[in-house]
Order: structure tokens, then sequence, then C-alpha cells
């Protein structure tokens, strides 16, 4: 069963860059027809996809963060990462890493669409 582990700051400035990684154990990142998703849910908020980088080492962004964003993998760790840029309290929530088969809905995340799902970091932006 894969599983998923996401590891960031707590704590970042504002218009500082927010870096956070998550760790994959039990499958590969390079598996074939998996996509890796960054996925956050701010304070009254509900979830919202950020971006994803599928196995092939492809990503795509959310139109509204894809100035701001970058994810990146290591195949050799295993593991992606998802800077985001110029933060603001606004950026302030839990951060998710899921894995799904397929690319997911972008516009309509569910947790049951994936197969696998991070516990999430949380990420505070504040002087």
């Amino acid at each position: 069963q894969v599983q998923l582990q996401e590891s960031g700051p707590g704590l970042v400035k504002p218009s500082a860059t927010l870096s956070v990684t998550c760790s994959v154990s039990g499958g590969s990142i390079t598996a074939t027809s998996y996509y890796w998703s960054w996925i956050r849910q701010s304070p009254g908020k509900g979830l919202q996809w950020i971006g994803y980088i599928g196995y092939r080492g492809t990503p795509y962004y959310r139109s509204s963060l894809k100035s701001r964003t970058t994810i990146s993998r290591d195949t050799a760790k295993n593991e992606f990462t998802l800077q985001l840029r110029s933060v603001t309290p606004e950026d302030t929530g839990v951060y998710y890493c899921a894995g799904s088969v397929g690319t997911p809905d972008t516009g309509n995340i569910n947790k049951r669409d994936f197969v696998s799902w991070g516990q999430g970091t949380q990420v505070t932006v504040s002087s």
C-alpha cells in the first residue's frame, strides 16, 4: 500500500517561498499512470488543488497559482516537492500530498478519488 508523508517548515514569513516535500513509500513515483498532487485546505475553506506531477515528470498547475508554483521530483529519493513563492497569509493552511491513478478531477477534489493521501502538514504564513 502506498503511503505518503509530508514535511514542511511550519512557519513561513510573508513574501518568502514555502517548500514542502512528500516522501512516498510502498510504491514508485514513476509507476505508470500515477499522478502526484498537492492540495491544501485553508481555515474555513474547502480542499483546493494546487498542482500535480505525473509519472513521466510533467507538472500541471492550478491556473490561479501557476505563476508562483513549482512542483518537482527526486526519483532517487522517491519524493516530490512543492514550492510556492511570494506567500501571503492567505496561503496559510494544511498542505496535503495525494496520489491518484489517472489525472484527478482538479475542480472537485474528493479524497475518494485518490488511492493514497498524506496526513497533512500545517503551514502558517506570518511575520
